[in-house]
């Protein structure tokens, strides 16, 4: 393997740095993501019910104890109750917009390996292919014969840069996908969650004041 990496030229440690930072941005979200899961339907189940018996403080103390954007916002959303239902949506929303950057935090560098790792590797065939073409020229101009062997240095260059660069970069952007995939679904929950608590708490105040 190291062979291969120093037959590779320098773009090949450039091209492991960015494997090595990929792997750990991955492991670092999905970590995130784990510890954020809740079951949302349960959760808010528990909250409704809740709400229901006048106990706003120990629904927020739930909150509290829950890890996770939904929690995060449902507390936002408690602690306006006594508001009117656009000020109690507009609190919600505030706290939104401060948990989905949480959750998307690096992903834009893992897209950014996906996409350039591949070009990394074409620069290392542009680069190795000038490495054989230039040591084609030096024999020819001492009017020497070519000999495959001289060409291996460029040809190895040229074709492990290319295979590494598309061994890094198909990886990342899958696992950009998937990461983006688990945002979306928070987010979706989170939206929904958010939907049901205003009604709740505009049912509840509609019912106080008659």
């Amino acid at each position: 393997m190291l062979e291969i990496v120093v037959k590779g030229g320098p773009l090949m440690y450039l091209i492991g740095f960015c494997s090595v930072l990929a792997l750990t941005i991955f492991i670092e979200r999905l970590f995130h993501f784990h510890r954020a899961q809740i079951d949302t339907e349960k959760f808010m189940a528990g909250i409704r019910n809740i709400i229901k018996k006048g106990k706003i403080t120990e629904a927020i103390s739930i909150c509290d104890e829950t890890p996770g954007p939904v929690a995060h916002i449902v507390k936002a959303g408690l602690l306006k109750h006594d508001d009117q239902k656009e000020e109690i949506k507009e609190s919600i929303e505030d706290a939104g917009l401060h948990e989905v950057p949480r959750f998307e935090k690096n992903l834009v560098v893992l897209a950014t390996i996906a996409h350039v790792t591949p070009l990394l590797g074409l620069l290392g065939t542009v680069t190795g292919m000038i490495k054989a073409f230039m040591r084609i020229q030096d024999i020819s101009a001492k009017a020497g014969i070519v000999n495959p062997a001289d060409l291996a240095g460029g040809i190895w260059e040229a074709l492990v840069t290319t295979a590494a660069g598309l061994t890094v970069a198909i990886p990342a952007y899958v696992a950009y996908n998937y990461l983006v995939s688990r945002v979306d679904s928070l987010v979706l929950d989170m939206e929904k969650s958010a939907t049901e608590l205003v009604n709740i708490l505009a049912a509840r105040g509609e019912e106080y004041e008659v």
